[in-house]
């Protein structure tokens, strides 16, 4: 059998038995779509139920649910912000990030990737009596690194200024308990806007959020137009995501798992002699450099039976081609220990250990 290290499955729970079951009964209760967006005819007691289990995770006042995180990302930033506030964005955050804020007409900084200097300098230049927004990913995507999220509350407070946070990489995993970056650096509540992903740790399928403050998720539900003008999440997708939310909340050994899980290959890929990126995140990009390397590597892989991707410029810079490796809770010791193995092999036969 040829196992999956590529997937966004960090909790191994997209195939979880209590998760597909969930699936099947709401297609029997609640059928397989609403046929609506959301304010006519397309809210069901599930969706309601699924945003109140996402405000109780995040600890916040109200949610709202997207057909995705990238429709989130896009619909948010334009009813926020005006011609008299300013953004703050940094310059590796998310492409769906980067579309939403070209809608908006607010004042657009962007500044250099976790550089809290180059971040101040922006905040000290942006002179406005209107809002200011600090926008970064939780975790980037490509790195597996986490924002400095301490230095940025820090700068926020002084400077007066909101935080908004993307989790997609975070959400149900980081953090001891799974509540994503604040959890992580001991700092939960401590960000304005949180957007996030179902279709990654929570339960794979589709859908996004918005969570935060009550105002603000009233005010998408009035004029976000991705809201406004998109179906409905479909009932099974609503019933699967809700499932996961419901068994985190009761049981954190899916993160224990993961965590340890991404420990053991981490120690064992440096300690084989290959440098692994990221701040010890599942997300573990194995460094090679050259493009046609990391392609071949990842064909190589494929023949030793691990599903491994090359990724290579424009995705990521000149130079800094990679194979992200991917770890999830579902993976066993043994399916742990076979990759690194076989990693070894690979990396033995094309000269890069």
């Amino acid at each position: 059998p040829i196992l999956n290290f590529c997937a966004n499955n960090y909790l191994g729970l997209s195939n979880h038995p209590e998760v597909v079951q969930a699936a099947i009964r709401s297609l029997e209760t609640h059928g397989a779509g609403l046929s609506s967006v959301r304010f006519i005819c397309g809210t069901q007691n599930i969706h309601k139920e699924l945003e109140d289990k996402i405000s109780k995770f995040h600890e916040r006042e109200d949610s709202i649910l997207y057909a995705s995180c990238f429709d989130a990302n896009a619909g948010l930033f334009e009813q926020l912000c005006g011609p008299e506030d300013v953004i703050l964005s940094d310059e590796l955050n998310h492409a769906s990030i980067i579309d939403g804020i070209r809608l908006c007409k607010a004042k657009k900084y962007r500044y250099k990737h976790k550089d809290m200097k180059d971040l101040e300098s922006k905040l000290a230049e942006s002179q406005t009596n209107g809002i200011k927004l600090i926008v970064t990913d939780g975790v980037f995507s490509m790195d597996g690194n986490v924002c400095p999220l301490p230095q940025i509350k820090e700068l926020a407070e002084k400077y007066n200024a909101m935080i908004f946070l993307d989790e997609c990489h975070a959400t149900g995993f980081l953090g001891a308990t799974g509540r994503g970056t604040e959890q992580y650096f001991n700092m939960e509540g401590s960000v304005d806007i949180i957007n996030s992903t179902l279709g990654k740790a929570l339960g794979g399928a589709s859908g996004g959020y918005t969570t935060g403050a009550k105002p603000l998720i009233d005010l998408l539900r009035q004029r976000s137009r991705p809201y406004l003008f998109s179906n409905s999440l479909p009932p099974p997708v609503v019933a699967a995501a809700s499932q996961v939310f419901t068994m985190l909340m009761e049981d954190s050994s899916f993160v224990q798992r993961i965590i340890s899980n991404t420990e053991r290959f981490r120690s064992k890929m440096t300690g084989a002699g290959f440098t692994i990126s990221g701040d010890n995140h599942p997300i573990s990009p194995v460094m090679l450099g050259d493009a046609k390397l990391a392609s071949d590597f990842a064909d190589a892989m494929l023949q030793e039976g691990i599903y491994v991707i090359g990724f290579s410029y424009p995705v990521v810079p000149k130079g800094k081609a990679r194979i992200r490796v991917q770890i999830s809770a579902a993976h066993t010791q043994d399916d742990i220990d076979r990759t690194v193995d076989a990693f070894i092999k690979v990396g033995k036969n094309l000269g890069v250990i």
